[in-house]
Formats: C-alpha cells, sequence, structure tokens
C-alpha cells in the first residue's frame, strides 16, 4: 500500500509543473490552478497513469506532448469541455479526481514520480497482453529445452566418460527426441 501524497506536495508540484511546462490548453492553468488554492479538494486529488479506467478522471497535455490536449472521463462520459469538468469539479468536491499528466520525458521525471499513484482501476489483464503470454510461453519452453539439453550433455559425457555405450545409446535417442518436439513446436526460437 502506497502512503498518501500530502496536499501540500500535490500543490507543490502542481506550482512546479505550471511553471516549466505550457499546456494545450489555456482551461488546463484554470483547473490546476483551482486545485491548488483549494486543499480540501487537492486531498481528493490523484496523479494516475492510464485515466481512461478511473471513474473521474481528466488527462492534461502539455505542447510537448503528442496526445490529447484535454479530456474529462466521469463514468462512461468523456468529454474535451474544460468548463463542464470545472464545474464538475466545483460540485463534487468530496469526489476522488484522478489526474494523468502528459508531457515530454513524464515517465523519467522525478517531481512526478514522487506525486505519482497507482491506479487502483486498471484491470489486471490490461498489463499482459496475447503476445506477452505468447513471448512468455516461448521463453518458457526454450529456456526449459537448454535445460534439458544441458543436462543430457552432461549425462552424455558421463556414459562417454565411463565406456557404457548402451547408457549413451539411451541418451543419444533422449536427446534426439528432445530436438525433434522441440522443433515441431509452434512458434519455438
Amino acid at each position: 500500500m502506497q502512503t498518501p501524497i500530502s496536499a501540500h506536495d500535490k500543490k507543490s508540484f502542481i506550482k512546479w509543473f505550471l511553471n516549466h511546462y505550457q499546456l494545450k490548453k489555456r482551461e488546463s492553468v484554470w483547473i490546476l490552478n483551482y486545485l491548488s488554492n483549494h486543499p480540501k479538494i487537492l486531498s481528493n486529488v490523484h496523479f494516475v497513469r492510464d485515466i481512461k479506467f478511473c471513474p473521474r478522471g481528466i488527462v492534461i497535455t502539455s505542447h510537448c506532448s503528442d496526445h490529447v490536449p484535454f479530456r474529462f472521463y466521469k463514468k462512461q462520459v468523456v468529454t474535451t469541455d474544460a468548463e463542464k469538468s470545472f464545474h464538475d469539479i466545483r460540485l463534487n468536491q468530496q469526489e476522488p479526481l484522478y489526474i494523468q499528466l502528459n508531457f515530454k520525458n513524464a515517465h523519467q521525471n522525478t517531481f512526478y514520480a514522487a506525486v505519482l499513484e497507482e491506479n487502483p482501476f486498471i484491470p489486471d489483464a490490461h498489463f499482459i497482453t496475447k503476445k506477452d503470454e505468447i513471448n512468455a510461453r516461448q521463453l518458457l519452453e526454450h529456456t526449459l529445452y537448454q535445460f534439458q539439453q544441458e543436462k543430457l550433455l552432461a549425462e552424455i559425457n558421463e556414459a562417454l566418460d565411463r565406456k557404457d555405450k548402451q547408457r549413451f545409446m539411451d541418451l543419444a535417442q533422449q536427446m534426439e527426441e528432445i530436438k525433434r518436439s522441440y522443433i515441431n513446436q509452434p512458434d519455438s526460437f
């Protein structure tokens, strides 16, 4: 569980952010200034990534980013109207508000990282794609193949050292079977 970030730290970050980045939508500046001047509202503000999964959130983008300038999400409704979002913020001050900021090198910025919280609404499946599953399976199968091959090679060497022809022949056959089964697998390395 993450330690809550104080309203003071959030306010300091917002001030820093506004001093260092020019936003694509001027209303975004108004909203951030409003939030930073209202500690009670700010205590319900959470900076996160992937805002689209949150029940209520805002995407704010600086000029140095290619992302959309502004989005406000509330349940299944999405709007680009900053005035409507500002009105919602003023009316629902006790509700959590999630903010995603898009700016150059946001993932590497220590100031942003200091106020960034884990998004509790991101579904587990969001992180693992089908391609990731296939790659993980292939890596596991390849690693297992290499392990089995190395183990058999060590046993073959041992059989050769002992001049055990029958053991050598059995192990060589096992090696061929492992190679055949690995090569016949779909999507093998």
